[in-house]
């Protein structure tokens, strides 16, 4: 797992995932790639991190994963990322192809309804909370 402040090198990030995975003899590799929409009158999302969280539950991924044959990379942002550029990426390696497009699936639906990550729309140079794009977390308490 790994965080950046501001938008995400793509092409870096997943090029350094392919050459540290060369030599592994995976058959697949998918990768998926989030990038901020012009919505509305936004300049950027903006994001806030609870790390001690999104690091146990990537974890429980990585053994989801190992389980399968498999392996999951992931890379996020944190803080102002402008519209057109890039704020999240993930990735499974894994020796079968069907193992890779199940996987892939299963671990952004999961990212996006559990990851302790929360959004901002930036308007205007402000951060406006995102409510009504944000999921809940189960046991959150105050927070979205």
């Amino acid at each position: 797992m790994e965080l950046y402040h501001g938008p995400l090198d793509i092409k870096e990030i997943f090029g350094r995932w392919l050459d540290e995975e060369a030599e592994s003899n995976y058959g697949a590799y998918i990768p998926f790639v989030g990038t901020i929409r012009a919505e509305g009158n936004i300049e950027a999302l903006s994001f806030d991190i609870y790390e001690p969280v999104l690091k146990s539950w990537f974890e429980s991924w990585q053994q989801k994963a190992k389980e399968r044959g498999a392996i999951v990379k992931m890379a996020h942002s944190i803080g102002d990322v402008p519209v057109h550029t890039s704020s999240y990426i993930s990735a499974v390696f894994s020796p079968k192809r069907r193992v890779a497009l199940e996987l892939i699936d299963e671990f952004v639906e999961d990212f996006k309804a559990n990851a302790p990550i929360w959004k901002y729309d930036v308007i205007e140079g402000k951060r406006i909370y995102a409510e009504d794009r944000s999921t809940p977390m189960d046991g959150s308490g105050l927070l979205h």
